[in-house]
């Protein structure tokens, strides 16, 4: 394999390529510490486990495997390509091999479907005897959910099949469930916000429906490494006490990490920022292929916009994420370095692979085949494909989605390229810690987009390498979550006063609203019992990931589906007339149908673009929380945000100029959230140097920032929050800049940002400050979301404004 070293003088090659690189980080090597076998491990389970190569395991898997056996729940929070399946394994397939008479089952739950299917796959190649193994999830046949019901001992399923299909129907599992020993909650870092609330109410769910079949079965949950990850399985799982196995005893290979900044283009100091000679020409493709395929997607970082702004006086534009990404994942496939490029959505992934594969073409006419695209959204035998042709080698080079980052087992990779923040430190060294599996030397390297939060931390090395990773946000207790899943539990089975216990302490406020809504019926016979209504499926009350429901993209004249998108950023990027790209083709959207959930697409090839135009108005509903900053104010509380994409514009495909607005007649969506504000009095604005007249660009910038900056206090991304600012606010009577978060009855985001908001709001000042642009751009205050096409913005005035904000709390 390629060393890093040598990885790394393949990127560095040509001129202006080193001045890239903002930091270099080297990451020693981890010495291994052994463990022993424990003594209750099955003698076949353990001697299967030898001929795969283990000849022990580590001391951390032992650990935790025996805490587990001895019925003491446990979560373990170490590194990638640690070993944590060992720790789980070793006490299911024990108890597995008793049989379901003997109480020997376990329920597996994995986020996604393409890390059940490779953990199914490990367990087939172990082929430990008298274990029956299979997954329950939306690809399986209806024939085999007969036989998993029957036969299953290791069932590997998902929140959403525990949620709509398991517990629904839990007399149909009753020998399962009777029989159940272990749940395995993998991944469960990836459990946070209103996601991670949706799940700790399934789970809980989950084990009262034991509880009535006799069953309590022992929690063991897997994680990557978090801040304090017993408090985060607790919330999980709702008891109390959890052990957690945090010391990594594996080893591991050195690892180089790279902080890369794409160059400002035009500038004079730095040429065209491409580098030299044949490279030079490559890069100038991708980057006309970039922006080609930045489109309309929500999701994508917007890093190729047209607008330009002034650097130094002169007028230049940083390079775009997407197009960068490409150019190093083509100079590492062609050095024969496996590599991963991990992007933020799925479009830019469709978007990085096919920049890859054109450069490719001009070098040798074999290796575009050697990269591809993998992402959420595909069908099942479309993702199968791609996960054994990078494991067998046959691809070299891949794009992708966090739907490979969360856990499928791909080994042997040389380098990792994350193009943008993934959001948090946790997901960035899980990303990461995908190159150098079983020990070896490995790159990393963090490609800046164009965000506030990148710039900051590219420039920052120390708020990546010197900081903890982040505790995981979620709230059970959120009412817009507990609600649907009261009303599912009712219908599962009739709810107690008892079930107070299982459903946390808002249970008595939400089961009040219940009966007034007449969802639920209160029976009082010898006990108070509620009961559930309805006709309709209770489990569809509850939209588990937030997506609004799912959208189905329907080529026309076929009939042919060609993946998904989220009923949510449907409105964004299949609405009528977008421009839309799935694995390297373009459709033109021709209708969408919110009630059905159909997206009729029209294979083209337009010379255009198109990019959503949102409006947002924000009322304050309740306010929990303030504190005074001087003469600004600082406060926290409930909301309602109501939004519509109300057209598009038209980009010139080449130069991204504007060629026109298409008006759309789309619902309102209405969101009641949660929020954290501020303001600032007329005088304090007068006083920080600030006309009326730029005010609300000053304002506007200052909430881009902010947005951008906030994931680094808080476990989040942009994407999961919004924000709002106006010069004057009907509730508050003065300047005021929202920011909240994103899904109904909040995520904790929104508040994690009051609590930490004199740093954050400290950073956000900083970025903006130490930008060289001159009048914003996106690594800045200018937002690849904003509904206004980022008009007005006034840097300067953003500062002036913070600067006056911020010494009130000195």
């Amino acid at each position: 394999m390629p060393r890093p070293n040598d990885l790394l003088e393949v990127l560095l090659t040509g001129p202006h390529r080193t001045g890239r690189v903002t930091h270099i980080e080297s990451i020693p090597a981890r010495a291994a510490k052994p463990g022993t076998w424990p003594l209750w491990v099955d003698p076949v389970v353990r001697d299967r486990f030898m001929t795969a190569g283990i000849v022990a395991p580590w001391d951390h898997q032992a650990q935790a495997a025996s805490l587990a056996w001895s019925r003491r729940h446990v979560v373990i929070a170490t590194g990638t390509a640690s070993g944590k399946s060992l720790a789980y394994q070793l006490p299911a397939l024990t108890a597995a091999r008793t049989g379901r008479r003997l109480g020997g089952t376990t329920l597996y739950i994995s986020p996604t479907k393409a890390l059940a299917a490779d953990q199914l796959r490990s367990l087939d190649e172990l082929g430990v005897p008298g274990v029956m193994a299979t997954t329950y999830d939306g690809d399986t046949p209806i024939e085999l959910r007969d036989v998993a019901r029957t036969h299953a001992t290791y069932l590997l399923t998902n929140p959403d099949m525990l949620h709509h299909a398991m517990l629904p129907a839990h007399h149909r599992w009753a020998g399962f469930l009777r029989s159940l020993r272990f749940v395995v909650v993998d991944e469960c870092h990836g459990y946070r916000g209103v996601f991670g609330s949706h799940v700790a109410q399934v789970l809980r769910r989950l084990r009262r429906i034991c509880a009535m079949y006799g069953s309590t079965p022992t929690f063991v949950l897997a994680s990557a490494t978090t801040a304090n990850p017993a408090r985060t399985a607790e919330l999980l799982i709702g008891m109390l006490p959890i052990e957690a196995v945090t010391e990594d005893c594996s080893p591991s290979g050195a690892k180089t990490f790279l902080l890369w900044e794409p160059p400002l283009l035009g500038d004079s100091a730095g040429g065209d920022g491409r580098g030299g000679g044949g490279r030079a020409a490559r890069s100038a493709a991708l980057d006309a292929r970039s922006a080609e395929a930045s489109g309309s997607s929500a999701g994508d970082h917007g890093p190729d916009r047209s607008a330009s702004w002034g650097v130094d006086g002169g007028s230049a534009r940083r390079r775009g994420v997407l197009a960068e990404t490409a150019d190093l994942l083509t100079d590492l496939v062609v050095a024969d370095a496996r590599t991963v490029a991990f992007v933020r959505s799925r479009r830019a992934a469709e978007t990085v692979a096919g920049l890859a594969r054109s450069a490719l073409s001009e070098v040798d006419a074999s290796l575009p085949d050697r990269v591809a695209s993998y992402r959420a959204g595909y069908l099942a035998y479309e993702r199968r494909s791609l996960e054994a042709a990078l494991n067998d080698g046959s691809l070299v080079g891949l794009a992708a989605t966090t739907a490979l980052e969360l856990g499928v087992d791909v080994s042997g990779l040389d380098a990792v390229l994350i193009a943008g923040w993934p959001g948090t430190r946790a997901s960035l060294w899980q990303q990461a810690g995908r190159a150098g599996r079983a020990g070896q030397e490995s790159l990393a390297v963090l490609v800046a987009s164009d965000n506030p939060l990148d710039s900051y931390l590219v420039q920052h090395p120390e708020a990546i390498f010197e900081q903890p990773v982040e505790e995981t946000v979620l709230d059970p207790d959120n009412p817009y979550v507990l609600a649907p899943h009261l009303c599912a539990a009712a219908a599962e089975r009739p709810l107690t006063a008892d079930d107070a216990a299982v459903f946390g302490p808002s249970t008595e406020d939400v089961l009040a609203t219940l009966e007034h809504r007449r969802l639920l019926r209160r029976r009082v016979k010898a006990e108070t019992t509620w009961h559930w209504t309805k006709r309709e499926r209770p489990t569809d009350l509850a939209d588990l990931r937030g997506s609004g429901g799912l959208v189905s993209l329907v080529e026309v004249g076929t009939g042919r589906v060609l993946g998904t998108v989220d009923g949510v950023r449907a409105h964004s990027t299949a609405h009528e007339g977008a421009v839309y790209v799935h694995q390297g083709d373009t459709y033109v959207i021709e209708s969408l149908d919110l009630d059905d959930g159909v997206a009729m697409a029209r294979q083209d090839a337009p010379d255009y673009t198109t990019t959503a135009r949102e409006v947002s108005t924000l009322r304050v509903l309740e306010e929990s929380a303030s504190e005074k900053w001087g003469s600004a104010r600082l406060a926290f509380g409930a909301v309602e945000v109501v939004s519509q994409v109300v057209g598009y514009l038209k980009r010139a495909l080449r130069s991204g100029e504007v060629l026109g607005e298409v008006p759309l007649d789309l619902p309102e969506r209405r969101l009641r959230t949660r929020s954290v504000w501020w303001t600032l009095p007329d005088d304090a604005i007068d006083a920080a140097g600030v006309s009326m007249v730029d005010a609300p660009g000053a304002a506007h910038a200052a909430e881009h920032a902010s947005i951008g900056i906030l994931p680094l206090v808080a476990s989040c991304d942009r994407w999961d929050i919004g924000g709002l600012s106006t010069l004057l606010h009907p509730d508050t009577g003065t300047l005021t800049v929202f920011v909240h978060d994103g899904h109904p009855g909040g995520a904790g985001f929104a508040e994690r940002g009051f609590h930490a908001a004199r740093s954050w709001l400290t950073a956000t000042r900083d970025t903006i400050a130490a930008c060289p642009c001159r009048d914003g751009c996106p690594s800045c205050v200018q937002s690849p979301k904003c509904g206004n096409g980022n008009e007005p913005l006034d840097k300067a005035g953003a500062v002036r404004l913070l600067d006056m904000l911020l010494s009130g709390t000195d």
